[in-house]
């Protein structure tokens, strides 16, 4: 479980394809303390295995092995060497959840089509697939790329997020362009919601 706080944006430093898996190694320096093998860490707000970490003195280098279909349905598939990724360690026990109950599992990929800054603030326009769009309401919490952000506004099948400087400049948003992909995970509670009242009728 995670929270949609992102801790920090690495770079990608290796993708290697076998016919076993997908290998990509992502350098960090917070998410390195403390990370063991086998602990989970959200790559762009996919939930991923720590297989491998070599700690360096300023960074570590944490590698992840990725299934075909993971690479397939998230917007990893167009990561480069030195891309930013988002990064967050899950969500320990007594932690403090200052985001939303976000699962890194994505549900699908939106297309930026506006991101632009308006002030001192940042505009950002995604246009969502039906399936993740029948969740979004005004207001409601959803990731984007693992953030996690509030909905403020909905017109059919886009939405719009108003990005504060902080989070332009700790997140891997501030390389994105109109066009890219960006992973979309919808609220978990408005899947429950629906899954219960569909039982029920």
């Amino acid at each position: 479980m995670f929270t949609g706080i992102v801790e920090e944006a690495g770079r990608v430093q290796r993708i290697d394809f076998s016919p076993k898996a997908i290998r990509l190694a992502v350098s960090a320096t917070v998410c390195g303390v403390g990370l063991k093998e086998g602990d989970s860490v959200a790559v762009n707000g996919c939930c991923l295995t720590a297989v491998k970490i070599r700690k360096g003195k300023r960074e570590a280098s944490i590698e992840f092995d990725l299934l075909e279909e993971t690479w397939n349905r998230t917007n990893l598939r167009v990561l480069k060497i030195g891309s930013a990724v988002n990064l967050e360690r899950s969500l320990r026990a007594d932690g403090r959840l200052g985001g939303h109950f976000v699962t890194g599992h994505i549900d699908g990929t939106g297309t930026i089509k506006r991101w632009e800054k308006r002030g001192g603030d940042w505009l950002l326009d995604i246009s969502a697939p039906a399936h993740v769009a029948r969740y979004l309401i005004f207001k409601g919490a959803i990731a984007v790329d693992g953030i996690s952000l509030t909905v403020a506004e909905v017109r059919k099948r886009t939405l719009r997020i108003w990005i504060i400087p902080h989070t332009y400049e700790v997140t891997a948003l501030r390389e994105r362009a109109v066009g890219d992909p960006v992973n979309l995970e919808a609220d978990i509670l408005g899947k429950y919601v629906e899954q219960f009242m569909r039982k029920s009728v």
